[in-house]
C-alpha cells in the first residue's frame, strides 16, 4: 500500500474509533444523568485518540523492523516496550492538556502538578496503552505477511512461467526447424517460407508477454492460432482443428501460454501416434463461477500408470500458485475414447 493511500487509512480508521468511543461515552453519561454540556466531552473524547493516530506509522515501522515473532530476542521486546511506553506518555500529556484547554468537566481544580498528572494517567492507562499497541503491532505484522507471501506467489508463477517459456523454445524450436529443413529439402520453399514467418511471430509474441501472469482469452487463443499453423504446415491433412470457443469468453482473463503445452502434449501424444493423424479440439465453457477449457484429441488412449511430464506439472504449479484450490488441470482418457485434458479457473474478466 502506498503512503498515501495508507495515510488515509490510518486517519479514517482512528477517526472512526474515535467517534464511536466518544458517542458511547456521551450516551453513557447522559444515561448516569450527568447535565454537563457534552459537546466538550465529546470533542475531548474524540481527539484524545490522536496521538495513537499519529503514532500508528511510527508502530508499524517498528514491526517492520522487529518483527513480533517467536524467535524474537529481548532486543525486540524491549524496543517495543520503550515505544508503547513512549507512546503512551505523549498520550497521556496530550489528555491532560486537553483536560486543561477544552474543560470538559467543568473548571479544573487539579492541584498536583502537570507532570505529577501526567505521569498518574500513565499508570491508569498502561494496560490499554499496551494492548492498542500490541493490537497495530498485530495488524501491521499481518499486513507485511500477507504481502510478502503475495510477493513470493508471484514470483514463484514468473518463474515458472519463465521455465515453461524455455521448455518450450528448445523443444518447439527443434521440432519446428527439423520440418522446414525437410520442407526445404523437398523443395516446398514457399511452405518453409511460411512456417519461418509463423515461428518469428510466436517467438515474438512470446517475448513480447514476458511478465504478464494472466492475458485475455482471445490473446492467448491467437497465440495459439499461430502455433497450430506451424503444426498444420508440419503435419498437412493428418492434422485436423475444431475450436469452439465463444465470442463472449474473449475477455475472460486465463494464465499466459497455458493452452500451447497441452495442445502440444494433444498434438505429439495423440496426433503425432497416428498414420492417418486425428483432431484436436479447443473448447471453452462457462459454469458455476469458473471458466473451463478442454482440449481433446481423438488419439490413442493414456496407458496405465501414465504421469503427467514436465510441460503439464509446471502448468499444475502456476494454477496452484495465481489461484490456489481454485483452480486445477486434469488429463484423462475419455469414454467414448481419446482423451481431454481439462483447466478450470476463476472467471474473471480483462479491464477494459
Amino acid at each position: 500500500m502506498h503512503g498515501r493511500h495508507r495515510g488515509i487509512w490510518i486517519a479514517g480508521i482512528w477517526l472512526a474509533i474515535a467517534l464511536v468511543n466518544a458517542t458511547q461515552n456521551v450516551v453513557g453519561l447522559r444515561g448516569e444523568g450527568v447535565r454537563r454540556s457534552m459537546s466538550y466531552f465529546f470533542v475531548y473524547t474524540a481527539l484524545g485518540w490522536a496521538v495513537w493516530a499519529f503514532a500508528t506509522p511510527l508502530v508499524l515501522r517498528m514491526a517492520l523492523r522487529f518483527p513480533p515473532v517467536r524467535r524474537a530476542g529481548w532486543r525486540t521486546w524491549t524496543a517495543h516496550l520503550g515505544v508503547a511506553l513512549a507512546v503512551g506518555t505523549a498520550a497521556a500529556a496530550w489528555g491532560n492538556w486537553l483536560v486543561i484547554l477544552i474543560r470538559p468537566w467543568g473548571p479544573n481544580n487539579e492541584t498536583r502538578s502537570f507532570p505529577a498528572v501526567v505521569f498518574g494517567r500513565l499508570l491508569s492507562q498502561l494496560h490499554l496503552n499496551l494492548i492498542v499497541y500490541a493490537a497495530i503491532l498485530a495488524i501491521g505484522h499481518t499486513i507485511e505477511s500477507r504481502r510478502r507471501a503475495a510477493q513470493l506467489a508471484t514470483q514463484l508463477a514468473q518463474a515458472q512461467l519463465d521455465r515453461l517459456r524455455r521448455q518450450i523454445e528448445p523443444h518447439f524450436l527443434f521440432n519446428t526447424l527439423n520440418a522446414i529443413s525437410g520442407l526445404v529439402r523437398d523443395r516446398r520453399n514457399d511452405y518453409a517460407v511460411g512456417m519461418i514467418a509463423g515461428l518469428s511471430d510466436l517467438l515474438r509474441r512470446v517475448l513480447q508477454d514476458e511478465g504478464r501472469q494472466q492475458v485475455p482469452l482471445a490473446e492467448e487463443m491467437e497465440f495459439l492460432e499461430r502455433y497450430l499453423e506451424i503444426q498444420r504446415t508440419r503435419f498437412g491433412k493428418r492434422l485436423r482443428v475444431l475450436v469452439d470457443v465463444p465470442t463472449d469468453l474473449h475477455t475472460a482473463q486465463v494464465p499466459s501460454l497455458i493452452l500451447q503445452p497441452l495442445v502440444e502434449n494433444a498434438v505429439r501424444h495423440g496426433i503425432g501416434q497416428q498414420v492417418e493423424g486425428g483432431t484436436v479440439r479447443v473448447s471453452a465453457d462457462r459454469a458455476n463461477g469458473n471458466l473451463t477449457l478442454r482440449i481433446f484429441n481423438d488419439g490413442p488412449p493414456l496407458i496405465n500408470g501414465w504421469t503427467a511430464g514436465i510441460g503439464i506439472s509446471n502448468s499444475r504449479a502456476r494454477l496452484t500458485s495465481l489461484y490456489g484450490k481454485e483452480a486445477a488441470l486434469t488429463v484423462e482418457n475419455c469414454a467414448g475414447g481419446g482423451v481431454e485434458s481439462k483447466v478450470i479457473v476463476p472467471y474473471g474478466t480483462a479491464p477494459r
